[in-house]
């Protein structure tokens, strides 16, 4: 595994404040852990950084990283054991989701299913009824292809959290939002408990990949920074647009 940058002071990934070292965890922390898998320390520390204004937690160690130190360290063959859910569980509950909340316009809906890994989601969109529903994922040579086009929606389930580099990711999914569409999300954002766990959060998790963890300032100010809103279901689930979208509006209500 390529050697991780240490940690030091380092500019806000999303409002460019300063943002000191918050403290570190081993390499091998991973979400399963609150169900009860505990690997062995990898004996690696991975240092992360708070923004004193916004609140956004990073790690600037794998700032330097390419793709394949991703799939060598992180997306390999044992990716499966720190997430089980990522294969079918996930993007068929998400699917199911999308299908319900969309029911009366999916037969006239383009949707990009962005970071959507092995297609799945996508799949059980097109089987209920959405029409050839489009997956993009860099790590998955089947879609690493991005389509030329824009989309009525754009999904992106839990991928934001996985990227260096927030905003520049952020602005490459709003640059496949058709003008009249929306972005349907989820990444789980730091509770109101946060100060008393920290870093011993489940969800701050290295070895699933969890770099980017959002303060709902932060995941806010990320947005508005490309010109769109953000409404929370949920401290998971959001949607982000510029103008609620005619086929969206009985979710004006629903949001907090």
């Amino acid at each position: 595994m390529r050697a991780l940058r240490p940690g030091t002071i380092q500019p806000c990934k999303i409002c460019s404040a300063p943002a000191p070292v918050y403290g570190s965890v081993d390499f091998n922390k991973n979400c399963e852990a609150a169900r009860g898998l505990i690997l062995p320390a990898a004996g690696i520390p991975v240092s992360y950084n708070r923004c004193s204004r916004c609140g956004f937690l990073f790690t600037a160690a794998f700032n330097e990283w390419g793709r394949a130190d991703y799939q060598q360290a992180i997306y390999n063959d044992d990716y499966i054991v720190v997430d089980p859910d990522y294969r079918e569980t996930r993007p068929a509950a998400n699917a199911a989701m999308l299908a319900k909340t969309f029911e009366s316009h999916k037969h006239e809906l383009s949707l990009l299913d962005y970071g959507g890994g092995n297609g799945v989601l996508a799949g059980k969109l097109a089987e209920a009824g959405f029409p050839s529903p489009a997956t993009y994922d860099p790590f998955t040579p089947a879609f690493a292809t991005l389509p030329a086009k824009r989309f009525n929606i754009v999904t992106c389930f839990e991928t934001l959290e996985h990227v260096p580099d927030p905003r520049r990711q952020i602005a490459a999914i709003a640059k496949c939002v058709d003008k009249s569409g929306m972005v349907v999300f989820s990444t789980l954002v730091q509770s109101a408990q946060f100060e008393k766990v920290g870093l011993a959060w489940w969800y701050v998790a290295p070895r699933n990949g969890h770099i980017s963890i959002f303060s709902r300032q932060s995941l806010t100010q990320a947005w508005e920074q490309q010109g769109f809103k953000v409404r929370s279901f949920s401290d998971d689930l959001h949607i982000a647009y510029a103008k609620l979208p005619a086929f969206a509006k009985h979710l004006a209500g629903a949001s907090t």
